[in-house]
């Protein structure tokens, strides 16, 4: 990966302010790209920009409404990297409607408008990647997880769809399935996992984060970086429509 070159793209890279998202925007812009660094913290976004020698754009992605009727315009971009997420953790019976339906939003409804306004341009050049960060729960659910986990497979049907309309144009579409990484989400969840569990928080990342997984470790943000990258680089112009899977073999069992 050392030799990936991205001088002249555009990448928008969304949740860009921290974790995954701003490991994949330093890990572009180092490779050359001019990284549109998106998050709803206009400052973490500005100060990640200012490191990969990109641009901060502060938006509200929950706010679908005015993504789709004009009111927010997205920047163009070569490579678009669909990151920004929430966690929330509660019973079926006990999950917040507005707390589903917003959690929808951001991490289905807003990728979906995200590809529809920068495909015509990467459609136009000829050229384009879009990188799906979805999760081992696109893949699998877990209790307690209804609207991620939700969120995170519909995600995985939208990318399958654009790799399949974008293929004609060299446009490829895949998702990123990282187990769980050492990101602030997954730190923010360890309480209530151990609230739900009955568990004490220093048993929560070995008895149940980990729980499914061999490699019984945290991942990085910076190796799903690695992972991203690879599907913006030559060698992976003929995946598409697929998962590169960084889960710690959660998914063999």
């Amino acid at each position: 990966m050392a030799d990936l070159e991205l001088s002249g793209r555009r990448a928008l890279v969304t949740g860009g302010g921290s974790g995954i998202g701003a490991a994949v925007a330093r890990r572009l812009g180092a490779a050359g790209a001019h990284v549109v660094v998106a998050d709803v913290d206009g400052d973490r976004a500005e100060a990640v920009a200012t490191e990969c020698g990109g641009e901060a754009w502060t938006v509200d992605l929950a706010d679908t409404a005015a993504l789709a009727g004009g009111g927010t315009t997205v920047p163009d971009a070569d490579i678009l990297v669909n990151n920004a997420g929430i966690q929330h953790v509660a019973r079926l019976e006990e999950f917040p409607p507005e707390r589903f339906a917003f959690m929808l939003r951001l991490m289905l409804e807003a990728p979906f408008l995200l590809i529809r306004a920068v495909l015509p341009g990467m459609y136009q050049r000829g050229w384009g990647r879009v990188v799906n960060v979805s999760s081992a729960h696109g893949l699998r659910a877990s209790p307690y997880k209804a609207a991620y986990v939700a969120a995170k497979h519909g995600l995985e049907g939208l990318s399958k769809v654009t790799a399949l309309e974008g293929a004609a144009h060299g446009v490829t579409s895949n998702c990123v399935n990282p187990g769980y990484v050492r990101t602030p989400l997954v730190e923010a969840q360890i309480a209530d996992q151990a609230r739900v569990h009955g568990l004490p928080q220093d048993q929560v990342v070995n008895d149940v984060l980990l729980a499914n997984e061999a490699v019984k470790r945290l991942i990085e943000p910076e190796e799903v970086a690695e992972a991203v990258a690879y599907l913006c680089g030559p060698a992976a112009q003929s995946i598409t429509g697929t998962d590169l899977v960084l889960d710690g073999g959660w998914s063999a069992r």
